[in-house]
């Protein structure tokens, strides 16, 4: 059998920069087993599978992957896969302005695709609305010494350690400065301790301020039980962050707009943008939106 595949950097506008991925086209006749083996051997933090919509008012089907295991939903394999599906249908260097929608298995996802200029941009609606797990959290001392910290670098204003799911679920970790965030790292044993009861094993830690005076947060996150040592850029996680920062921030009703810096510590810059729609101390909607641009294009044989 012979795949179509292409790889993307996504939420970045410069090639080698973002999160790459890998996007596997056709694949209505692979088993489960078979996308495992092929996202393993793709080795990057996602690999997409496109199939048929199951309704052909979609667009189409997806499957996501890491290296381990599949996942119900990633936010840069979405923007990814929807910016490689919108340019199929019109010519290069044409602007256009379209909605891909994605069946994910966490949900359909709709995503708003634009091309103005040479790269375009993707914004995708959570499928999930993020909101609190009900956890037994543990304790600060325990959280710094997963990350090599002190207690005393966790923490900032209103905001705590939680975790909090909007398919995936995720330890959410603010740290109280950039150097703080530069040093952190996973030291085991106390890394897989602290995930044990946690009914997540990825965590994203983060701070305020960024490279760029607008960015409101500069973001890491690490899954390395999942074949992640750390990811340059998390879609996901960054459109659940929109419930922490419901409670850190005491978010006003109205629609509140975040930019976040990712990877830059691990030298593959990403910028993202989050969305999220408050009312009544609830979250309505979120949104997350970035830029990809393809690396390469090839024929995967099975």
């Amino acid at each position: 059998m012979k795949l179509p595949f292409h790889t993307y950097d996504v939420f970045t506008s410069e090639r080698f920069g973002g999160n790459p991925l890998a996007i596997v086209e056709e694949a209505d006749g692979l088993t489960t087993a078979e996308m495992q083996v092929i996202a393993r051997e793709f080795n990057l933090s996602e690999t997409i599978f496109v199939l048929k919509p199951r309704d052909p008012a979609n667009t189409a089907s997806v499957r996501i992957f890491f290296p381990t295991a599949e996942i119900p939903f990633a936010g840069h394999p979405t923007v990814g896969c929807a910016i490689h599906l919108a340019q199929k249908k019109y010519k290069a260097g044409c602007s256009f302005e379209t909605t891909i929608r994605l069946e994910e298995v966490a949900g359909l996802v709709p995503v708003k695709v634009s091309r103005i200029g040479d790269v375009p941009r993707a914004q995708f609606t959570a499928p999930v609305t993020p909101f609190a797990v009900d956890v037994a959290l543990p304790s600060t001392e325990t959280i710094a010494a997963a990350l090599g910290l002190a207690a005393s670098d966790i923490g900032f204003d209103f905001h705590r350690p939680g975790v909090f799911k909007g398919g995936p679920s995720f330890l959410y970790v603010p740290l109280n400065s950039r150097d703080a965030l530069a040093r952190a790292r996973v030291i085991e044993p106390h890394w897989s301790s602290l995930f044990a009861d946690l009914g997540t094993r990825m965590a994203y830690m983060y701070t305020r301020g960024g490279d760029s005076a607008a960015t409101s947060f500069r973001a890491r996150a690490y899954a390395p039980l999942d074949g992640i040592p750390e990811d340059p850029a998390t879609g996901s996680a960054t459109a659940i962050l929109a419930a922490q920062l419901l409670v850190s921030e005491r978010l006003a009703d109205g629609t509140h707009r975040f930019r976040l810096e990712q990877g830059y510590e691990m030298g593959r810059p990403s910028d993202l943008w989050l969305e999220a729609d408050v009312a009544d101390a609830k979250l309505l909607a979120v949104r997350v939106a970035g830029q990809a641009v393809q690396i390469s294009s090839g024929v995967l044989e099975t």
